[in-house]
């Protein structure tokens, strides 16, 4: 019976023959320091130090080799893989380093820069322009006066002399509060602010009311069916139409510059007589057009409709409760939204009620 070989050569098994063993580690060790990051590292630790690398596969064939020759070439290709593993940990710490380097670098936040997050918010241009009409009329001596959403019938028609059967009644034009019975509406114009404060204060009287005002209109780039006007009152001893017609020339150069005057031109509204439609003059051409070229703003005319005035009626004074013989008062009302319009350039009434911050901000209305 034959014994076991002990005469036989390691290196004659080519993958455990010194030579071979030190190509397979230098190969990993420059594939290793050749990784250019952590993704290109891995890849390398897989070929080289893997399940199916070379090194893993020549240390399979240890186990083949007869008790004599095994402790050579276990010492040789465990060397190797220890080298191997070694120098993977220390090229994964250097790598590892570097990225957080570059990340920091990357994302490195100079807190010196102007900062880019979101606003809070901006206070919309037509409360600015309110409030700044509502100085306007305090400047001179004026109060601001206001009133509910939801009016009362009486209050918003019959008290301004708009008799029950005249069409603003009609669903055509208010929005009617149910129970119908209630007779209350969404009042279609600030005008129920005047009636309620002569209602409840002796003349005299000097008063603007800014609000919100609603009707059943169609919702494009010139009408919303909530809008803003602003509306005031005088009733005094002795006011005229020259009065009124002073006041509005003041208020037409505080919102669109000096030297920018109104005119009237005779119209009809229930709550005054006489009363006018009152044109601005041009702000662009400055009312020199069409001897200039022709004005996109006032279309040619060198004027632009503006709002509506007159002289207070007697029945809506009697109404009130105020002697039309001792006083008598003037009126008028302008659209906030459109006065915007034109000092701003808006061409599209709904950009204001859209709700977009960057509507606002332009305006240096930042929160």
């Amino acid at each position: 019976m034959s014994g076991p070989n002990s005469e036989y050569d390691p290196v004659q098994v080519t993958p455990l023959d010194e030579e071979h063993v030190e190509q397979m580690r230098d190969d990993a060790l420059a594939a290793i320091a050749a990784a250019a990051d952590l993704e290109q590292l891995k890849a390398v630790r897989t070929a080289h130090a893997g399940d199916r690398s070379p090194l893993a596969l020549a240390n399979r064939e240890i186990g083949a080799l007869p008790p004599a020759a095994r402790k050579d070439a276990g010492r040789r290709v465990g060397q190797a893989r220890a080298a191997v593993n070694q120098a993977l940990a220390a090229r994964q710490a250097e790598l590892e380093v570097e990225a957080e380097a570059r990340m920091l670098a990357d994302e490195t936040v100079d807190v010196t820069l102007p900062w880019d997050r979101r606003t809070r918010g901006a206070r919309h241009p037509i409360t600015m322009l309110a409030e700044r009409i509502a100085d306007v009329f305090v400047a001179m001596g004026w109060e601001v006066a206001e009133g509910p959403l939801v009016e009362a019938e009486w209050l918003n028609f019959d008290a301004l002399n708009l008799g029950p059967d005249h069409p603003a009644r009609t669903m055509q034009d208010t929005f009617w509060a149910e129970p119908a019975e209630h007779h209350l509406v969404l009042r279609t114009q600030t005008s129920p602010v005047q009636a309620r404060t002569m209602l409840t204060r002796t003349p005299p009287i000097y008063v603007v009311s800014p609000g919100r005002v609603f009707r059943t209109d169609e919702y494009d780039a010139t009408h919303s069916p909530m809008f803003h006007q602003v509306e005031g009152l005088v009733v005094d001893e002795g006011i005229t139409m020259a009065h009124l017609k002073g006041t509005l020339d003041h208020f037409a150069a505080a919102m669109f510059g000096d030297g920018i005057s109104t005119r009237f031109r005779p119209s009809y509204f229930p709550f005054t007589e006489p009363s006018a439609e009152v044109d601005l003059r041009c702000f662009v051409c400055r009312g020199l057009a069409p001897a200039v070229d022709d004005c996109r703003t006032c279309k040619g005319e060198g004027w632009i409709e503006w709002g509506g005035c007159g002289v207070v009626n007697p029945r809506v004074l009697v109404a009130c409760g105020v002697d039309p013989a001792r006083y008598t008062g003037f009126a008028f009302g302008m659209g906030i939204d459109r006065t915007l319009m034109f000092r701003h350039g808006v061409s599209d009434m709904r950009d204001m009620f859209e709700g977009d911050v960057r509507f606002s901000t332009p305006f240096g209305a930042d929160l």
